[in-house]
């Protein structure tokens, strides 16, 4: 499962604009056979007097901090290419629009993940794309 928290200050984006930004980032796994489901977005409106960098409070700033369990990417160049893409995905929700952003992905071991009580199916895997089919876990 990616999960995405995307702290950013108060009123950064509308409704509208996460449901874009959600959806961007739902493509990009789905992309790669991952069940849409998934791929769980989380926005934190941070006000301010909470929100600094570098000492010094911002109000521009959006942090985004991701969490890889579904897949994991060992080889370094494939890393360097992964941020790379994430990097153009989240241009047109963040530089494009005038905001500074930074962000990091820790990968979670897959074996310490559950969905509904289940263990999600092998990687690649005919239940894997059942589950993509379905949009949902189901037992297999």
């Amino acid at each position: 499962m990616p999960l995405w928290h995307v702290h950013h200050p108060v009123g950064t984006y509308s409704a509208q604009q996460k449901r874009e930004f959600a959806a961007d980032v739902t493509e990009f796994y789905a992309g790669f056979g991952l069940p849409k489901f998934y791929v769980v977005v989380l926005f934190h409106e941070v006000p301010e007097s909470s929100f600094f960098v570098g000492g010094e409070p911002s109000a521009s700033t959006v942090r985004i901090v991701v969490e890889h369990i579904a897949r994991h990417t060992e080889e370094p160049d494939r890393r360097k290419r992964t941020g790379e893409v994430l990097s153009r995905l989240l241009a047109p929700h963040t530089s494009d629009r005038g905001l500074s952003y930074e962000f990091h992905i820790d990968e979670t071991p897959r074996d310490l993940w559950r969905i509904d009580g289940m263990e999600p199916p092998p990687s690649f895997s005919e239940a894997e794309r059942l589950w993509a089919r379905e949009n949902r876990p189901v037992p297999y």
